[in-house]
């Protein structure tokens, strides 16, 4: 059910981790929560919701496997956590794009060295966080295909965390709808009937640097 107007827009990304923390209220006070966002937009939001529940903020790295003629569309998506990589493909974009497995793994190698990068980027020397055992919240910006979450969701679940939930302020509903199988719980604040673009329920939706996430995440 959506929990916003469809044609009520967030301000920008501060209001919507700020909306997203009311609803993760119970998790306050724990000491084994951590909060990841996918960079970049969903950072900024984490950052918000970590601090209003007191809990450790770090970043899960995702790429989105974008098709070559159109890249904004995405075929799949891959996520790292330290040495362990996890793919996911959208068959029915594959089959509908007659994608070859030569064109596959070549996008996915160069979103993959891409990936290695921000993770030296965003996270220089300090080590990926300890999943296992951990009540983990993943926190993107929205959810269009959902692919990038369900690449991080699907990686997380093999590092054995005490709970998994995934976190977004607006989402599309078939989207939404495919992470149940993969967290504990989904908090989707808002699923219109015509989505569109993450972007459209944003006042103010910038595109960040490498060097604004680093500060999100360092807190400076």
């Amino acid at each position: 059910m959506a929990m916003k107007p469809e044609s009520t827009t967030y301000a920008d990304r501060t209001e919507a981790g700020r909306l997203l923390s009311q609803k993760l209220k119970q998790y306050a006070g724990l000491d084994d929560v951590l909060v990841l966002g996918l960079p970049r937009g969903g950072v900024p939001v984490a950052a918000v919701v970590a601090d209003a529940i007191g809990a450790a903020l770090d970043v899960l790295v995702v790429r989105k496997l974008g098709l070559p003629e159109q890249p904004e569309l995405a075929m799949g998506a891959i996520a790292a956590v330290g040495g362990s990589v996890t793919i996911v493909r959208d068959e029915f974009v594959l089959d509908r794009a007659r994608v070859t497995e030569a064109t596959f793994d070549e996008v996915f190698r160069a979103e993959l060295a891409e990936l290695r990068r921000r993770e030296v980027e965003y996270r220089g020397e300090r080590l990926a966080p300890p999943i296992r055992d951990h009540r983990v919240i993943v926190i993107d910006d929205g959810l269009a295909t959902g692919s990038t979450m369900r690449a991080a969701l699907t990686l997380l679940r093999q590092q054995h965390p005490q709970e998994l939930v995934a976190a977004v302020p607006v989402g599309a509903r078939d989207s939404r709808e495919m992470l149940d199988r993969l967290a504990d719980s989904v908090l989707c604040l808002h699923t219109p009937e015509h989505f569109g673009s993450v972007g459209r329920w944003y006042e103010k939706f910038p595109q960040l640097t490498d060097r604004e996430v680093q500060r999100f995440l360092t807190g400076s």
